[in-house]
C-alpha cells in the first residue's frame, strides 16, 4: 500500500462506482440488508448489530490527546435536544497540510454533498444525510468531536474490505470441524494494524475513479501479500492468483456505515465488505502471506466469535460464517 495516498490512519480517497440500495440507520442499533450486485453473487445477507455507534464515541480520539465531549446513549440522536452539547473541534495536522487525498476546509470551497462532486462521490450508503451550517452531519448521530479528525473527506469516506477465507485443514487435507459445534472451521486473512495494534480485515480506501472490484484486489495484494515489494515475476504470479479468486462470485456481506474510532460529527467511514472464498484451498491459500507497509503482521486466523477485531469487522465475519454454515 502506498504510504502517502493509501495510509489507513490518515489518507482517505473517495469514489464509489458500485450501485446499491440505501439502508435505514439508527443511533442505537442497525439492521442492514446487503444485496450483492454486479460482479458479486446474488445472495442477500442481513446483518444486525446492537452496537452501531460506540467506537465512534471513544473518549480519546486516535492518534492524538484530544478528548471527545461525552455523549451518553440517550443524546446520540441529532433529533434529541441537547443544548449543552459542545463538541471538541479537531482535524489532524496531516489533513490540514492539504495533501492531495484531503478536502480543503469548509469556506474555502463549496462541496456538493449527497451527490457526485467532480471525481469525488459524496453520496452515502445510508441515504441522504443532513447538512447544517455548510457541514455534513454523521447519519448515526453525535460523536463528541467536530471537524474531520484523521479523515480526509467531509461526509462519507468510502472503503472496501476484502474478506478472504478458506477451510481449515489437517495434515491430510481434510476439513477440520470444531469440537463443540461440529461445524467446519473457516480461516480468514487478517492483518495487525500498525496504527492501533488491532487485528483487522486488510481493507483500504477507494481511490477517485476506481471501481470497488479494483479496490478489493489492490488492497488485499498490497496489505496481505506485499505485492508492491515483490519482483516482477512474483507480482505476476500474485496477480494471477488474486484475479482468479476475485473474479469469482463474491458474497457481499455488508454495505454501509462503519463504527470507526476515527469518525466525527462531520466525517465518517463507510465500506463495502465482500467475501471471497477459496473453497479448494489451491488458489490464494498457496501464496505466502507477507505484511505490507500498513500492517505489522499478517496471518490466517480461525474464525470464532471470541475474536477481538478492529471497528465492526467481527460482525462481518459472523455473517460470513453463518452464510457458509461454518463454526462461529
Amino acid at each position: 500500500m502506498k504510504a502517502v495516498s493509501r495510509h489507513w490512519a490518515a489518507s482517505v480517497h473517495v469514489a464509489l462506482s458500485l450501485i446499491g440500495l440505501p439502508y435505514a440507520a439508527g443511533t442505537s442499533g442497525v439492521c442492514k440488508k446487503a444485496i450483492s450486485r454486479s460482479f458479486f453473487s446474488s445472495t442477500s445477507v442481513y446483518m444486525c448489530s446492537a452496537a452501531a455507534h460506540v467506537k465512534a464515541r471513544c473518549p480519546v480520539y486516535p492518534g492524538s490527546d484530544t478528548h471527545r465531549f461525552p455523549v451518553p446513549d440517550h443524546t446520540v440522536d441529532w433529533d434529541t435536544d441537547c443544548p449543552q452539547y459542545s463538541p471538541v473541534k479537531y482535524t489532524a495536522p496531516t489533513v490540514l497540510n492539504k495533501p492531495a487525498w484531503a478536502d480543503p476546509e469548509i469556506g474555502s470551497f463549496s462541496p456538493q454533498f449527497n451527490s457526485i462532486d467532480g471525481s469525488v462521490d459524496r453520496r452515502s450508503h445510508e441515504g441522504s444525510y443532513r447538512v447544517q451550517n455548510g457541514k455534513p452531519l454523521n447519519p448515526h448521530g453525535r460523536t463528541g468531536l467536530e471537524g474531520r479528525g484523521l479523515l480526509g473527506r467531509w461526509g462519507p469516506n468510502h472503503a472496501a474490505d476484502p474478506i478472504v477465507t478458506r477451510w481449515k485443514r489437517d495434515s491430510t487435507g481434510q476439513c477440520v470441524h470444531h469440537t463443540n459445534s461440529q461445524l467446519p472451521v473457516l480461516q480468514f486473512v487478517s492483518i495487525k494494524r500498525l496504527d492501533c495494534g488491532e487485528w483487522a480485515i486488510p481493507g483500504g480506501m477507494v481511490d477517485p475513479g476506481e471501481r470497488i472490484s479494483q479496490t478489493l484486489q489492490r488492497e488485499f495484494s498490497e496489505e496481505a501479500l506485499n505485492s508492491l515489494q515483490a519482483s516482477p515475476s512474483q507480482r505476476e504470479n500474485i496477480q494471477k492468483r488474486i484475479a482468479e479468486l476475485f473474479n469469482s462470485a463474491g458474497l457481499q456481506v455488508y454495505k454501509g456505515y462503519v463504527d470507526d474510532p476515527r469518525n466525527t460529527d462531520n466525517a465518517w467511514m463507510e465500506t463495502v465488505a465482500v467475501n471471497f472464498h477459496d473453497e479448494s484451498g489451491n488458489s490464494v491459500s498457496e501464496l505466502p502471506l507477507q505484511a505490507g507497509d500498513d500492517a505489522g503482521q499478517v496471518s490466517w486466523i480461525d474464525v470464532d466469535s471470541s475474536l477481538a477485531l478492529y471497528a465492526n469487522h467481527l460482525h462481518f465475519l459472523e455473517t460470513v460464517a453463518k452464510e457458509r454454515n461454518a463454526h462461529w
